[in-house]
């Protein structure tokens, strides 16, 4: 009866090692759930700063295109400007010509 006494509190002791083992993991794992909800949180903002920045980036890039299209209309004007003054030059000495002929 001692022998089945000892392994009696042998299998108790195993058990109560078991429980706090469990009760430890539970712990454990309570604290990586809470992790992981701060991680997913975390995540769902960036994600939603990521989506601003490509935002801005999109207008940064429309108002970008623009600014070149300024750029490009100022150098059209400025050849239409000098090809009126040489079409003006042209004329004057046209009319010159004109009038030393007469």
């Amino acid at each position: 009866m001692a022998t089945l006494n000892a392994q009696m509190d042998v299998v108790i002791e195993k058990i109560k090692n078991l429980i706090q083992m469990c009760e430890a993991l539970q712990e454990e794992n309570d604290l990586l759930k809470l992790e992981n909800q701060s991680l997913q949180v975390a995540f769902e903002a960036s994600k939603e700063k990521v989506g601003e920045l490509d935002k801005k980036i999109k207008a940064l890039a429309v108002a970008k295109s623009f600014e070149k299209s300024e750029a490009e209309d100022e150098a059209v004007q400025e050849k239409i400007s000098d090809t009126k003054r040489r079409i003006d030059s042209f004329v004057k000495e046209i009319d010159k010509c004109i009038d030393m002929l007469k």
